[in-house]
């Protein structure tokens, strides 16, 4: 395990800091967990590494919880990084938008407002170069990756993620059905990330709200000697992917309204009003048509 990469209990070292880590926001930290958001709506929490990692093939596993009061609506949710910048808040998760490198989202709440093909909770990543917008209202499926359904949320039990990097594949694999095993999210290949990034995590609340905490990170290095890119110089690409899911169509939001209730009632009976005139003076006509035409026959 890389120390200067891993968070562990107990965290803090003298007074109220955390070796090689800094926090911001409503990040609260205790014996046994940091919270980055306690249960209350509009908040935002960070916790990043201070160290840069240099190492080219790792595996970084989480333990987390996320819970809260709510049984049918809850969010946001939170969002592992291994980024270029840090300690910049934003509107991704609590991170900035237009960032440079990996996003692993936990998304608690979904946003979209067309049918998903998939519930939430939802973990998927994104890598970026800084040029692509995280489109928060369709839970960012138009830039993602890959991504699988995970219930994570106020269960008994321990929680866990881990995230590889090896070779330029991605994989991310979870534990949390309390079986003490990982089970494979998804895994993609053809990605690639540059060395001097930073590890973080963030989270965020809005209308909904849960509590988001935060137990253990532990970083890994990978020891593969067989890798015929061990000696290739990272330090100055840009982070990239060769394989995206296929977006799915980009529905607009339905416009809101402009008319009140009471101004849709109105509307609805004088045009029923107009429909029964119309019909009443149709028939008048149909009739006065008889009339006329027994007349001229006699």
């Amino acid at each position: 395990m890389k120390r200067e990469h891993s968070l562990i209990k107990p965290y803090q070292g003298s007074g109220m800091s955390i070796p090689f880590w800094d926090f911001t926001g409503s990040t609260m930290v205790t014996n046994n967990y940091v919270r980055l958001t306690p249960d209350l709506q509009s908040l935002t929490g960070a916790l990043w590494n201070s160290a840069p990692c240099h190492v080219k093939n790792w595996e970084m596993q989480i333990q987390f919880k996320v819970h809260g009061k709510g049984k049918d609506l809850f969010g946001d949710g939170l969002a592992i990084w291994y980024a270029k910048d840090r300690m910049l808040t934003g509107d991704v998760f609590g991170n900035n938008d237009f960032f440079q490198g990996l996003a692993i989202i936990l998304d608690t709440y979904s946003n979209h407002n067309g049918p998903h093909n998939h519930q939430h909770p939802y973990i998927s990543a994104m890598i970026n170069n800084g040029s692509l917008h995280y489109d928060h209202d369709r839970d960012g499926t138009h830039t993602q990756l890959a991504g699988c359904e995970a219930k994570f949320r106020n269960v008994d039990h321990d929680t866990h993620l881990a995230i590889r990097y090896e070779k330029d594949t991605l994989s991310v694999s979870t534990d949390i059905d309390n079986k003490a095993g990982w089970k494979e999210c998804f895994s993609v290949k053809g990605v690639r990330l540059p060395t001097g990034y930073y590890f973080g995590v963030t989270a965020t609340t809005g209308d909904l709200s849960d509590n988001h905490d935060i137990i253990s990170m532990k970083m890994y290095e990978l020891d593969l000697p067989d890798d015929p890119q061990t000696d290739e110089d990272r330090s100055n690409i840009l982070p990239s992917a060769t394989y995206f899911e296929p977006p799915r169509d980009h529905v607009e939001d339905p416009k809101p309204s402009s008319l009140s209730g009471v101004k849709i009632f109105l509307l609805m009976l004088v045009g029923s009003i107009a429909l029964v005139a119309c019909v009443v003076i149709g028939i008048m006509f149909y009739q006065k048509h008889q009339e006329h035409s027994r007349k001229r026959f006699y």
